[in-house]
């Protein structure tokens, strides 16, 4: 997959391409794409056109939170079948352009589109005044062909970013993977942590998100990783380590069940499953590794897996 960001400098041809913001790659913006796949076969270049928004945006002083960073959202959508992401500088130029220059401009001479697909709520240009009404107008002129697609749902509501990130933010997991037709996941490098689980037992991998990524409440989550391609189940602790001192940022350290590989510097992924308890500051270590060994019984009785007689032989005291 060809990836342009941050950049206006680009030409295609033939192109069928889907517009949006695509925060959260749901199973609405998965319907798209699919659209947009399908043309493939008949000798279109599938292209995916999106906005990069800035750390400092243009309408608050506060940064984006996002379902998926954009390096996050990369990485999943070079497995998607999609030939080029256009990640488009959202600038001051950007956000007074008019609809229809941005149909001319960028749909018609930059990318020579064919085939638009966009949901029935897309807007654009100027004070959001185009939407799929407009881009029908100019489908003779300009020689392509829209096609609208109505939102999904799931249990009757309908999905969109917003919805799933009310749902992330009151730590509604399953909810959010329902939505999401995937688990809600967390990328980044292996960092050396404090390596007080070792000194119990129990090594865990250590992760800072950005600082755009939005992520759910601090607690304790059944979770996978992913590591070279391939998924282990395992518990995940987001927040700050309240018992073992306080960290500045909030982190994602995971406990990888069966797991005893070195994975210090390398990139993984942590998959979200179910939320079991929220973070606590314990009075002592010993309460710690209590709750622990219970957090890892969650764990494997949600994934169906044996009890850990190892790890509880390891905290039997003598």
């Amino acid at each position: 997959m060809r990836y342009i960001a941050d950049s206006t400098d680009f030409k295609f041809k033939n192109s069928a391409i889907t517009l949006g913001k695509f925060d959260g790659l749901h199973l609405g913006h998965q319907y798209l794409m699919d659209q947009v796949i399908s043309y493939k076969e008949l000798g279109y270049t599938a292209i995916m056109f999106s906005f990069l928004y800035h750390p400092q945006n243009l309408f608050s002083d506060k940064e984006f939170q996002l379902i998926y960073t954009e390096e996050e959202k990369v990485n999943k959508l070079r497995k998607s079948g999609i030939d080029a992401l256009i990640s488009y500088p959202f600038t001051e130029e950007t956000k007074n352009m008019e609809a229809e220059a941005f149909i001319k401009n960028i749909l018609v001479d930059k990318l020579d589109t064919r085939i638009i697909v966009v949901g029935n709520d897309f807007r654009f240009g100027h004070n959001r005044r185009g939407d799929y009404h407009m881009l029908q107008t100019f489908e003779k002129e300009y020689n392509y062909k829209v096609i609208v697609c109505d939102k999904k749902t799931w249990n009757n509501t309908v999905i969109s970013s917003s919805t799933i990130r009310n749902e992330l933010k009151a730590g509604n997991i399953e909810t959010v993977n329902a939505m999401l037709g995937t688990p809600y996941s967390i990328t980044g490098e292996v960092l050396h942590g404090r390596k007080i689980g070792r000194t119990i037992g129990m090594p865990t991998t250590n992760i800072i998100p950005s600082s755009n990524k939005l992520l759910p409440p601090c607690g304790v989550y059944a979770s996978k990783t992913i590591v070279k391609g391939q998924a282990f189940p395992g518990i995940t602790n987001i927040g700050f380590k309240p018992t073992v001192g306080a960290e500045e940022s909030k982190g994602v350290e995971t406990f990888i069940f069966d797991y005893d590989e070195d994975l210090y510097g390398e990139q993984i992924e942590v998959q979200l499953y179910a939320f079991e308890r929220p973070e606590i500051k314990f009075n002592t270590l010993e309460e710690l590794r209590e709750a622990m060994l219970e957090d890892i019984e969650f764990g494997r009785r949600y994934f169906n897996l044996a009890p850990a007689k190892k790890i509880k032989k390891l905290f039997t005291r003598k």
